[in-house]
């Protein structure tokens, strides 16, 4: 087991931990349908009631926090611990979501595409032109499955466009540092797709649905995959359910190593701290947020302040 101080604890299913300049983490709590603000003594702050469940989050090059909020889910308590299981009845779509983080005033950005409704946004990475990649994991119900896919948002916010459809249930999403190649991950399925790129939003090469050449990382067994981000060495730092833990996975495909942590839904991971040698993780059955040192330098996102 690694070793690691906990930051705070309580949280309502943290993910989407941002590290900020003046050393406070911000997170969305899911199952409370907000924004909040960790510092580092633990104090948590909540900067923008939601409401839905508000997922992955990412700085955007206004300064203000963009939110993949994935509409709401079902929840069930299991020994203390807080698992996502379905879907409520008061459900009525996803959207993305832009929050100043000074005033905590919010607006929709995005709710559908070409006429068909968001599901279920989750994840968000930001590309050097101010563009955004999301992914949509789609909904679950007990007998209909609402499918996912992946879209890019031009730098002007005035276009949205479906890139991948469908998916099953994409989750991460991230760009490797010289942004030549997007990264997203299945979560059910436990697999890394790796794709090309020639420019922003842009593939280099035309589609080819389950293309096994796109087929980063699938390691079989009894695992998902949530969100993930990128070191400097290029290494995707994997978010890993059931098994609880970070896999770390090499541009080529290969497991480096894999951190393991007390808790089945590690749901997230981001890099913070002088150098970027500290990783920040959401424990989110148990409501925690932990830090690390780690190994190698993590890769700055686009619009991280320094």
């Amino acid at each position: 087991m690694a070793d690691f101080e906990v930051i705070a604890t309580g949280l309502k299913f943290p993910e989407g931990p941002i590290a900020m300049a003046d050393g406070s983490v911000i997170v969305v709590e899911i199952a409370a349908g907000r924004l909040s603000r960790v510092e580092p003594d633990g104090n948590v702050q909540v900067i923008a009631e939601l409401g839905g469940a508000p997922n992955g989050a990412a700085i955007g090059p206004d300064g203000h926090c963009y939110v993949c909020n994935n509409g709401g889910f079902t929840w069930v308590d299991v020994d203390g611990m807080l698992f996502p299981e379905g879907t409520p009845d008061d459900y009525d779509g996803g959207r993305i979501e832009r929050v100043n983080l000074e005033t905590g005033e919010h607006e929709v950005l995005f709710d559908s595409c070409n006429g068909n409704r968001l599901n279920g946004p989750n994840d968000i990475v930001f590309d050097n032109h101010g563009g955004f990649w999301f992914t949509d994991a789609g909904k679950l119900w007990p007998r209909q499955i609402a499918r996912g896919g992946v879209y890019y948002v031009a730098a002007d916010a005035a276009h949205i466009e479906e890139v991948f459809y469908p998916q099953e249930f994409p989750n991460g999403i991230a760009l490797s540092p010289t942004e030549n190649t997007l990264y997203f991950c299945e979560t059910m399925n436990g697999r890394i797709w790796s794709y090309s790129l020639s420019g922003p939003g842009q593939l280099a090469e035309p589609l080819v649905p389950s293309n096994p050449e796109n087929l980063l990382h699938a390691p079989g067994g009894l695992l998902g995959f949530d969100s993930m981000c990128v070191d400097s060495h290029g290494n995707v730092c994997q978010a890993t359910l059931f098994q609880g833990g970070i896999s770390v996975v090499s541009p080529t495909g290969d497991l480096v190593e894999f951190i393991d942590l007390p808790d089945p839904l590690v749901t997230n991971i981001c890099f913070g701290g002088e150098d970027l040698c500290t990783a920040y993780i959401t424990l989110s059955a148990t409501g925690q947020l932990i830090s690390m040192p780690w190994t190698r330098p993590g890769h700055r996102l686009n619009f991280q302040t320094e």
